[in-house]
């Protein structure tokens, strides 16, 4: 079985971070979030890896080549964001004649999917899909389900009137005849082949479609708050590694401090929250549910609840939380009084306050 990770698309939602960065790249607990779904995909077993790539896709290749994966990884061009299933389809050469598993490369989830793949792996259904329910159902595609018999009964792409509570995971068990229900489809009103009329049209012509319900928690991050949650969430579950310095500071709670990271000069740093390699935190609060980012300088400043990229430099800049911070940015104090500040700000920003 083949494994299918989706990393296109503009991220619109995320500016103006992908003006200069691919989504699927930015990083919780300072490991980008595509990296968590090769992760899940390998421990499932899967050696054999597609990495769909559109807009910063040198970015996206560099970023994954500079890991030594134990799996084979090919990366597939899609030249334009034609939907899920247009990027199934355009996979089709690498997929061949394998059942595989298809992830969307801004999805985490609680604990991984293994359990989820290893059952579709020795399942005889055409697809199979991870189900969860929300409150929000009209910001998802959603699914309507036969409890009974465990089978999914009928898929809508975003509806303008609720159909039901049950949402799609961005997770698909996918056979091969998927290809042929993707060539009896149109696309949809945004021009895009959806991979919930493809999946609708198995149903309609007799396949079978199971479904498994999510484990734990699950988090698309397509937005800053998203991605901030997200953060929250994974380091909730930290198990801290302590291999910087600390002095004359104090360090609490669940704390990870990377090599040649130094926090001194009466700095705080209160857990779960991560700090990367080659960091200088001085005079400074780190609070919980942060994580800092490598060669990262935080002095005079308070943080908390924020993801800081790296290369980031931020002085004397008051108190700073819920923030989604680029790379290479510079914060310092400039004329004013210090007041605090909530940013969203992409790559090599510079901003006095």
């Amino acid at each position: 079985m083949k494994g299918l990770v989706l990393s296109g698309g503009f991220g619109t939602r995320l500016r103006p971070l992908t003006y200069s960065q691919q989504k699927q790249l930015i990083p919780v607990a300072n490991k980008p979030i595509l990296f968590y779904c090769i992760e899940d995909l390998i421990n499932a077993g899967i050696k054999k890896i597609g990495v769909v790539v559109g807009p910063n896709k040198e970015q996206v290749m560099d970023a994954v080549r500079s890991v030594s994966w134990p799996a084979d990884i090919e990366f597939i061009h899609q030249d334009y964001p034609g939907g899920l299933a247009h990027a199934v389809k355009v996979s089709r050469d690498f997929l061949g004649d394998d059942k595989f598993v298809m992830y969307l490369g801004d999805n985490l989830l609680k604990g991984g999917a293994c359990n989820y793949i290893r059952d579709f792996a020795r399942s005889s259904n055409a697809a199979s899909l991870l189900i969860t329910r929300v409150d929000d159902p009209q910001e998802y595609g959603q699914a309507l389900i036969d409890e009974r018999e465990k089978i999914i009964v009928k898929l809508v792409e975003k509806p303008k009137e609720t159909l039901s509570n049950f949402t799609l995971v961005g997770i698909y068990g996918l056979t091969p005849i998927i290809f042929e229900a993707i060539d009896k489809i149109k696309p949809s009103w945004r021009n895009q082949l959806e991979i919930t009329d493809a999946l609708q049209w198995l149903i309609d012509n007799g396949y079978r479609v199971d479904y498994r319900m999510v484990e734990g928690w699950w988090k698309d991050t397509g937005k800053p708050e998203d991605i901030l949650e997200a953060n929250r969430l994974v380091l909730d579950e930290l198990r801290p590694e302590n291999k910087g310095k600390i002095e004359n500071s104090v360090v609490k709670g669940r704390v990870g401090l990377g090599r040649n990271s130094v926090v001194k000069d009466n700095s705080v740093v209160e857990g779960p929250a991560i700090i990367g390699e080659g960091c200088t935190i001085s005079n400074a609060y780190i609070g919980p549910f942060t994580s800092i980012g490598n060669c990262c300088e935080i002095i005079g400043t308070e943080i908390e609840n924020s993801i800081v990229m790296e290369g980031t430099k931020i002085v004397n800049a008051g108190k700073i939380v819920e923030s989604l911070i680029g790379k290479n940015v510079v914060i310092e104090k400039g004329n004013s009084l210090p007041r605090g500040g909530r940013f969203i700000l992409g790559d090599s920003s510079k901003v006095k306050i």
